[in-house]
């Protein structure tokens, strides 16, 4: 497995104890794959790469929901019912500075983030207001690649 440079493995512990959190063996490591993934994972996707590492199932799913938490990841649900997590800016400007759309392979299940999609809702547009001001999560189904 690839690992990540000295420096960035540093600035994710530090990432860690800004959050009010231990920087423990785990964490790291979750945090890590995350971070060379640079998509969203599932639990077993994670667990892929971690397990030949000796981390063990139920340790890993525990430390995402963690690390999710402390709003150092984000949960997805695709509509799948599968959770998938996804490492979060550093030091996000504004509460939308993560927000993104994802694509999501209806053949294979890959999950792509599609940062330059955007959808605007004019203040004048007839929505609720909850979709207005709150986050809303816009996935775009269809076939990758591979799958076409």
């Amino acid at each position: 497995m690839d690992t990540l440079p000295a420096d960035q493995i540093e600035a994710l512990r530090e990432r860690i104890r800004r959050a009010g959190k231990r920087a423990t063996g785990s964490r790291l490591a979750a945090l890590s794959c995350l971070t060379l993934a640079g998509s969203p994972l599932s639990h077993g996707e994670v667990m892929e790469r971690l397990e030949p590492q000796g981390w063990d199932r139920a340790s890993i799913f525990r430390v995402l929901n963690d690390l999710a938490d402390a709003k150092l990841l984000r949960r997805l649900d695709l509509g799948d019912h599968l959770w998938r997590f996804e490492l979060l800016a550093d030091e996000p400007s504004g509460h939308t500075e993560d927000e993104h759309a994802h694509f999501m392979c209806v053949g294979c299940g890959e999950v792509q983030c599609l940062p330059e999609l955007s959808i605007v809702l004019p203040k004048s547009a007839q929505v609720p207001r909850a979709l207005r001001e709150d986050a809303v999560q816009v996935r775009v189904l269809g076939r990758c690649d591979a799958c076409a």
